[in-house]
């Protein structure tokens, strides 16, 4: 029975794995629009609230690239599984949490759930076009692996569309409890999808616990986080008092992070091959800047216009909503600029753009009428759009096809560690109190990075001289 449907549900199989992938962005964009209710609940700051999002960053950070090695260890299809059950259990049990902490906690396993969809995805499609035609992965089964990857891709936009409506319709009428609870009924459609439609994981060879440990790079991971952890920790109580301490650790951790990922033969990031690829790190470098430019508006803003423009979290989640409307409406017109005049012309018309977006942004420090917050928000949805898109087309232009999936890990933990600058940046910035002035300061280093990063695609030369083949 099960056979026939691998054979005959394609198209069902690809829509259970599209629901699952698209958790992962939903999940960082619903709690743009709770960080205030969060905040009143467990009375914490706002620097300390921001924990609720890196934690989040951290988590998937690390994860992402690990997960991706584990579904060719164990099977993608055992492995989205686990990830849907991860997600659930997390999910049902982080509202009863009686702290803060444990809400953080509860994040980092979402996190690690989530971190599953994508990789898992991704390793299935080929596996699933296969059975669709017969098993014969022929021409049939290649024509059709890209519009299934662009289903994929569709839901995970969509995924960071909804996010702040939906999340600010719960947090209004259910608490901050209902952004954790509505991942379960979604998780278990993931989960029933899959194990009915998708293709069951070919006979793999069995490996001792301590090869797999030793290939998952544990040390390195640590290292990772702990670095980036203890310097978010330092930056974060810098007032009233600074523990000094942590930045040496820091920096130490920093060192043996490095030291570890050139020494290993399984990296956990592999930075031997940013040393020999320049492009390669150059557009690592420029989508990380760009994240972070792009969540300080996407986190920044429902914060300021629950605490200083007054509005409930459902109406802020909606005033929201255009940003990443734009962002799917436009994504046609994005891909075909692309075709028509390369990579490097869209990058930097897209990075243009993203100037002036949030340049405009520091209309909101005058006023936060709804008609102006929604053009707001409109304007910057195009140069994500565009820059969004073509960066991944820089990445796969800079990377060797050898290389792919490693880079595409790493591009991942560009985005995250972006994000993860842009919410440290506003809970330093929103310390005091979140005001008209402390808006302006986040739009003008949202504004000066934006310029950085054109700066960053105008002086760096692409490969060779054809423009449509060109990168960062």
């Amino acid at each position: 029975m099960e056979g026939v449907t691998e054979a005959r549900r394609p198209g069902a199989a690809v829509a259970a794995l599209s629901v699952g992938t698209l958790l992962n962005p939903l999940n960082s964009s619903m709690i743009a629009v709770a960080l205030v209710s969060l905040q009143h609940s467990f009375r914490v700051d706002i620097a300390t609230v921001t924990w609720v999002i890196t934690s989040f960053y951290l988590a998937s950070a690390a994860g992402q690239p690990l997960m991706g090695r584990f579904a060719d260890r164990f099977g993608p299809r055992r492995l989205f599984l686990f990830g849907m059950l991860v997600v659930a259990v997390s999910c049902a049990l982080t509202p009863f949490a009686s702290s803060f902490v444990a809400v953080c906690a509860g994040r980092v396993a979402l996190a690690i759930g989530t971190a599953t969809a994508f990789p898992s995805a991704i390793a299935m499609l080929r596996s699933i076009t296969a059975a669709a035609s017969g098993g014969g992965g022929g021409a049939g089964s290649r024509a059709a692996t890209p519009r299934l990857l662009g289903r994929i891709q569709i839901a995970n936009t969509s995924g960071a569309a909804i996010g702040p409506v939906l999340g600010g319709v719960l947090v209004t009428f259910l608490g901050w409890q209902a952004i954790f609870w509505v991942n379960v009924p979604i998780a278990a459609v993931a989960f029933a999808g899959v194990w009915l439609f998708a293709p069951r994981d070919p006979e793999r060879v069995k490996a001792p616990l301590r090869q797999v440990v030793a290939e998952s790079d544990i040390p390195g991971i640590v290292a990772f986080v702990t670095a980036l952890a203890t310097l978010l920790v330092f930056l974060l109580d810098l007032r009233p008092q600074p523990l000094w301490w942590l930045l040496p650790v820091s920096i130490l951790a920093g060192a043996l992070f490095v030291w570890r990922e050139l020494r290993t033969a399984h990296p956990f990031l592999d930075l031997r091959l940013l040393a020999a690829n320049r492009r390669l790190l150059m557009v690592y470098l420029c989508f990380a800047v760009f994240n972070v430019v792009y969540y300080s508006a996407f986190f920044g803003l429902p914060q300021y216009l629950q605490e200083y423009g007054g509005y409930s979290a459902g109406i802020a989640g909606l005033l929201m909503f255009p940003l990443a409307a734009v962002t799917i409406v436009a994504t046609p017109f994005a891909a075909r600029a692309i075709e028509r005049v390369g990579v490097r012309t869209t990058l930097l018309w897209g990075a243009s753009a993203l100037i002036v977006g949030a340049g405009l942004l520091a209309v909101g420090a005058a006023t936060t009428a709804p008609v102006v917050v929604l053009v707001l928000t409109a304007v910057l949805g195009v140069p994500y759009c565009v820059v969004s898109i073509a960066m991944n087309q820089a990445l796969y232009s800079a990377a060797r096809p050898q290389d792919a999936g490693v880079a595409a890990g790493i591009f991942q933990t560009s985005r995250y560690v972006g994000a993860i600058v842009a919410t440290t940046m506003l809970g330093l910035l929103f310390t005091d109190g979140t005001t008209a002035s402390t808006w302006l300061a986040a739009v003008g280093i949202a504004t000066g990075l934006a310029v950085v990063h054109l700066a960053l695609l105008v002086f760096v030369r692409p490969r060779g001289t054809a423009e449509a083949s060109a990168a960062p």
